[in-house]
């Protein structure tokens, strides 16, 4: 497919001038209620599995994974769904799915029926919902923000998404000393509740009016189109892939800290929040700085100093001892989910501003399919690992994984390039 600028009737999606900023400032609402509660739920989940049902590695792992596969099975169709459904309505209604599967865990707790199928079976349940609710939302944005206002848009609510990594978890860890693991997860039910509510005020953009049948390709026609377009294309392509080596190493890192705060460096509840509540807080710096890092060094060549430095930060977090010596695994923490923001505001801004309208929702469901169903994959290799060689070391080898981000980008296209939109 041709990578040319889009024609008058396929350019990105323009804003609205009136309401759009009340628009904007409600949708951020909803999504930082939603996303301090899945902060929680982040850790309040496996604690779950550990303390609850004293589950093992590869235990964890699988309810880990169970929380993404869903990008695995219905990944590229979602993108194909949202085009065809009333968007508001389908958010609220994946809002009101995450809230009873998440509100069933505490329920069977409380009633001594808890076992993994159900917190397995909830976790899937969440993916699902959270899968066309995702990609959903990432098409919003760019139907109410102006195209000069992206960036900084997309770094507020990344800021916001880590000062949630920041708070959510030690208010997770603090809840989960305070109430138990189950109980905690109340919380995210209610923000979920929080967050329908507050989608419901939305207007109806025109953006979300599905197209008439007569005028729609065919189901299979549509996905193959976002695919080529995303793997195809020279900026989105790398980035895809790049994306997914990062991906992979997040969902091993979400299996097996828990595993190696708790039972090889021994730290209670409540610190095993602060520590990855550290990602948090360097997410929310590289927030903050990207877009003066992209001014001054260029949107390509940050993504490729930030991939570096996340290689140098991730070995830190297995080469922490216990005691004072954790504040080693805060630092490589923080500074490896620095390098990650980075990556995700500078690749997701490119996207909304130059795929064409009619393709977006089917090129982030390319996106989130690939580079998300790695998630789920390396959670299960991380759980896997553990079960044979340790915490410390699934740990170690995880971070060791890192270098792949910055091989990619430097064997594509991006390389010597100062913006992303050099690329030819």
């Amino acid at each position: 497919m041709s990578t040319s600028s889009p024609t008058s009737t396929d350019r990105p999606l323009r804003a609205p001038a009136a309401g759009a900023a009340a628009a904007f400032w409600r949708y951020w609402t909803a999504t930082t209620v939603s996303g301090l509660g899945d902060a929680v739920t982040a850790i309040a989940l496996p604690l779950t599995a550990v303390s609850v049902l004293h589950a093992g590695g590869f235990q964890v792992g699988l309810v880990t994974a169970a929380g993404y596969v869903a990008w695995l099975v219905i990944g590229l169709p979602a993108g194909v769904l949202v085009q065809r459904l009333p968007l508001r309505g389908t958010q609220i209604a994946m809002d009101l799915l995450r809230a009873a599967a998440i509100a069933s865990v505490p329920l069977a707790a409380a009633l001594g029926v808890l076992g993994l199928p159900h917190l397995v079976a909830a976790a899937l349940l969440v993916s699902f919902a959270s899968v066309v609710f995702d990609v959903g939302n990432s098409t919003f944005l760019p139907a109410v923000v102006p195209p000069e206002q992206l960036t900084a848009r997309n770094s507020l609510t990344s800021a916001t998404h880590a000062a949630n990594q920041l708070a959510g978890p030690s208010l997770g860890g603090l809840l989960v000393q305070l109430l138990g693991a189950a109980t905690a997860l109340v919380t995210d039910a209610v923000s979920f509740l929080c967050s329908a509510a507050l989608l419901r005020t939305l207007p109806r953009a025109a953006a979300e009016r599905p197209a008439p049948s007569a005028a729609r390709p065919s189901f299979g026609a549509q996905i193959r189109e976002g695919w080529r377009y995303a793997t195809r294309h020279p900026v989105v392509g790398p980035c895809l892939a790049e994306a997914t080596c990062v991906n992979f190493v997040c969902g091993a890192l979400m299996a097996v800290v828990p595993l190696f705060l708790v039972r090889t460096l021994h730290a209670p509840a409540g610190l095993v929040g602060v520590l990855m509540a550290a990602e948090g807080a360097g997410s929310l710096l590289g927030a903050a700085l990207t877009p003066r890092l992209a001014a001054r060094f260029g949107t390509a060549r940050t993504l490729v100093y930030g991939s570096l430095f996340g290689v140098a930060a991730a070995p830190l977090m297995p080469l922490a001892p216990g005691g004072p010596g954790l504040l080693l695994f805060a630092l490589g923490n923080a500074g490896f989910g620095a390098s990650v923001v980075v990556l995700s505001i500078l690749t997701r801004t490119y996207r909304q501003t130059t795929v064409p309208a009619a393709l977006l929702p089917r090129v982030m469901a390319t996106v989130r399919f690939v580079s998300w169903g790695a998630i789920p994959v390396g959670a299960l290799a991380a759980g896997s690992a553990v079960s044979l060689w340790g915490a410390r070391t699934a740990l170690a080898l995880a971070c060791a994984l890192t270098v792949l981000s910055p091989v990619v980008l430097l064997s594509s296209g991006l390389r010597g390039a100062r913006e992303l939109t050099d690329v030819a």
